[in-house]
């Protein structure tokens, strides 16, 4: 049964359901030359460090190959962040050192099958947002404390000793392991920090061709030559062979040890891998590509991803996998642009356990041990220690790093978050209060929130105040309970009663506006908090007239509108509206744009785009981009359409404001946007050759080409948000979407700026009935066979603070910023 059966039989092309699958060949696997470059890249740093993880924590070998394959190719498929890399990471090396110490190698693996089943439950309750509740300041901290205890331990190898079972004792151990270094172990430690430090600061051309090659896989391959061919008696990496390779064996131990255990792991790798996927999203969109075609990770299903590599590795004897920073990085910086690469270096782990095994054992335990160390190091990170100087929160991340290294991981970030909580208190209950005079006027300045932890300070310095004097109340926060606001509206209504003058004031000295007491006179019943806003009118009513009321003297004919009311009615009624209207923009609204609209008259216009939409009036350009005046050059139609150049016969609106936009303006982007329920396409979806060439039908064949577009079988149905659409007025207005942006690029200044890469095309579709905006995937390629219009989250951009007043310009109001 189809949604739109045609009256009569018409030339129309034929429309599917809308659910059902789109015919045409499958697409073919397609491997980006980029992804295979990154894949290379990210292997070779992965390599070397899973071999170092795995020492440092005291496991076979070949368990960091375990987990770094399981890591490419699991949480490579299934995760929800596409180019984020998985595998042994360093933030666990403490963790499952304790657990291998404590319970043997077997039950570690069995440990870390259960914290992989734990995230896939977490997963499904969809709580993967949660873990970005914590203060970046005790993740930070943790950090830092694993990597001083990192440092710590691995210090000892590379001075040719063997690390002690605690921090503590690997610091007081370190004065007698001085004593007695072993020169071989020292010189290819001393080679390998060398080149990790020196390798990114190579000058010229030719260091910047042998900065391609990964510092890690350098460093380990020099030391490695030193020792080979210098004869050096070093400790060596030593793979047995796969068929004696330790599998899982069922837990044995206490059991709220092991739960410990379980329960450290799930929450070390669920947070760490949280974080760094966000992470990723935000170096993604950072590159010069601006991350087009690539989707923003999904949370939920990336803890899934990790919880099924945690389960696969720990049943296959290797470490706990978790997302990693480092070979993330590498991998975005690469160029990656799908899950290939992730995956691809997986495979390269594999194929390396299995044929390079006689290399591999030619690598010094001194070089590894350096590596991991210089890693651990790095984990302290300077720019870390500014952030959280400059919210003041160095206390939380002294406290949380101190307890990682001197305590436990758990234990550690237990009080980090006790700390956090304290200072949160601290800061809630902590407001500052002062008094001064200025110009004759009383200034009371409030510092902080105001709760009714302040009530009583507040009110003893509101009634020091002198009766009837002039007050300035300059209110310093961002949040205020309901006991002070009682507080300080009785008093400023006492003060008022005295003869008294009250302004409150924000931070900046902007004016807070207080409603007006409401009268009886002044009383209107539409004037509510939750009034609708359609054709709103405060307090203004039409003054009832004769012809209003109808009571006499109503001669003629008049239609009636939609209300009931005459013609005469209504426009007297529209007349009165728009005057209303001007003059609250001029009492309100002008002075607050009248400098910004005034250098924009003197130094002439400058949007950053072009936005071509629909002339629907529930569309409002302004309010979905959050953009102001000069920002937008703002196109509107009848179905956002794109006639296609020498098609316009007559009608030269469309083109010319295109060349003005890109050739005069020289805007940077043009953004298509179409909407639900568009009226255009109802109309083209139900329209026949047979119907008069009316002004409407005629301008409506510009968008024949999305008609037949959708019912090609050479193109896939565009999705939303990775769903096929509701009706066939919906597919038909994301596809209008798609094939208008495919028209624009029929337009020779539209083609040049794209070859210069100079100018982007955007489309964005609007749903009306839920206020959100979708924007289109991969817009460079408008003829892929996956269009796909993601959702734009409230989360995507950061919200601005209390003191902020001016919104940003010239951006598409996150969408910009969520491609």
């Amino acid at each position: 049964m189809t949604l739109c059966t045609p009256a009569r039989t018409t030339n129309r092309p034929r429309i599917q359901r809308p659910h059902s699958p789109p015919e045409g060949p499958r697409r073919r696997f397609r491997l980006a030359g980029a992804d295979l470059s990154a894949s290379v890249a990210v292997f070779l740093i992965a390599l070397p460090l899973s071999l170092g993880i795995a020492l440092a924590t005291g496991a076979p070998l070949q368990s960091g190959l375990v987990a770094a394959a399981v890591g490419g190719l699991v949480a490579g498929r299934v995760g929800g962040s596409p180019l984020q890399v998985s595998g042994p990471a360093a933030g666990l090396t403490v963790v499952t050192a304790e657990l291998i110490q404590r319970y043997g190698w077997r039950t570690t693996c069995a440990i870390t099958v259960l914290a992989g089943l734990s995230q896939l439950a977490l997963s499904a309750l969809r709580v993967a947002r949660s873990a970005l509740a914590v203060s970046p300041a005790i993740v930070h901290g943790m950090l830092a404390g694993i990597g001083v205890t990192i440092a710590l331990a691995q210090l000892h190898i590379v001075l040719g000793g063997t690390p002690q079972s605690s921090a503590v004792d690997n610091v007081l151990g370190l004065p007698a392991q001085l004593a007695h270094a072993h020169p071989a172990a020292l010189t290819i430690s001393a080679l390998t920090v060398a080149v990790l430090l020196c390798w990114s600061r190579l000058p010229g051309r030719a260091g910047r061709l042998a900065r391609k090659v990964p510092a890690a896989l350098v460093a380990v391959a020099g030391a490695t030559a030193l020792a080979t061919f210098a004869g050096l008696a070093v400790p060596r990496v030593d793979l047995p062979s796969w068929s004696s390779h330790a599998l899982p064996g069922l837990p044995e131990g206490p059991v709220l040890g092991i739960a410990a255990g379980v329960l450290t792991i799930t929450l070390v790798t669920s947070v760490q891998s949280l974080l760094s996927a966000v992470a990723v999203d935000k170096l993604v969109a950072s590159r010069a590509d601006r991350g087009r075609g690539v989707p923003r990770s999904d949370l939920d299903r990336e803890l899934a991803g990790q919880g099924a590599a945690n389960v696969i590795s720990g049943a296959l004897g290797g470490l706990p996998v978790a997302g990693v920073a480092v070979r993330s990085v590498a991998n975005v910086s690469a160029g990656a642009v799908s899950r290939a690469s992730t995956m691809l270096h997986g495979l390269w782990i594999v194929l390396a356990a299995l044929l390079l095994v006689p290399v591999l054992d030619l690598i010094p335990l001194a070089a590894l041990a350096a590596l991991v160390m210089v890693v651990g190091i790095q984990m302290v990170s300077i720019t870390h220690i500014r952030t959280v100087t400059r919210h003041r929160e160095v206390v939380v991340y002294v406290v949380t790093l101190t307890g990682v290294v001197l305590v436990g991981i758990l234990e550690g970030v237990a009080l980090g978050i006790a700390v956090a909580i304290a200072v949160a208190l601290h800061r809630l209950a902590r407001t500052r209060i002062t008094r001064e005079e200025r110009d004759g006027r009383q200034l009371l300045h409030v510092r902080g929130q105001l709760t009714f932890l302040a009530v009583p300070r507040l009110s003893r310095a509101l009634h020091q105040l002198p009766q009837g004097s002039d007050v300035v109340v300059e209110l310093d926060g961002s949040f205020m309970d309901h006991a002070a606001y009682e507080t300080l509206s009785d008093w400023t209504a006492g003060h008022l009663a005295h003869g008294g003058t009250v302004e409150t004031t924000g931070p900046s000295g902007i004016r807070i506006a207080e409603p007006a007491p409401v009268t009886a006179s002044a009383a209107h019943p539409c004037c509510r908090p939750w009034t609708p806003w359609h054709n709103h009118q405060c307090g203004e009513q039409p003054p009832e007239t004769p012809e209003t009321t109808g009571t006499t003297g109503t001669t003629g004919t008049t239609g009636a509108n939609a209300n009931g009311a005459t013609g005469t009615e209504a426009g007297r009624t529209t007349g009165l509206h728009l005057a209303s209207g001007i003059g609250k923009f001029q009492r309100n609204t002008a002075p607050l744009v009248r400098d910004e609209l005034a250098r924009l008259a003197r130094e002439g216009q400058r949007p950053s785009q072009l936005f071509l939409t629909c002339a629907d009036s529930r569309l409002v350009t302004s309010m979905i981009t959050s953009s102001g005046p000069g920002d937008l050059f703002t196109v509107r139609n009848v179905g956002n359409l794109v006639p296609l150049p020498g098609e316009e016969s007559g009608d030269d609106s469309v083109a010319a404001a295109i060349e003005y936009a890109v050739e005069v303006l020289r805007v940077s982007s043009i953004t298509v946007c179409g909407h639900s329920g568009c009226g255009a396409m109802q109309a083209l979806l139900n329209g026949s050759p047979d119907d008069p060439p009316t002004p409407l039908r005629r301008w409506l064949r510009h968008g024949r080409p999305s008609l037949e577009r959708m019912a090609s079988r050479r193109h896939a149905w565009a999705r939303i948000s990775g769903r096929l659409p509701a009706d066939a007025v919906e597919q038909l207005c994301l596809t209008n979407v798609v094939q208008q942006l495919e028209h624009l690029r029929a337009y020779e200044p539209v083609a040049r700026r794209l070859a210069e890469g100079t100018l982007s095309l955007h489309g964005v579709y609007f749903h009306v009935g839920e206020a959100q905006a979708y924007l289109l995937s991969g817009t460079d390629e408008v003829h892929s066979y996956d269009d796909v219009f993601t959702q734009v989250m409230p989360t995507d951009h950061q919200v601005a603070p209390a003191n902020h007043h001016v919104m940003p310009t010239g951006r598409l109001a996150g969408a910009a910023r969520a491609s």
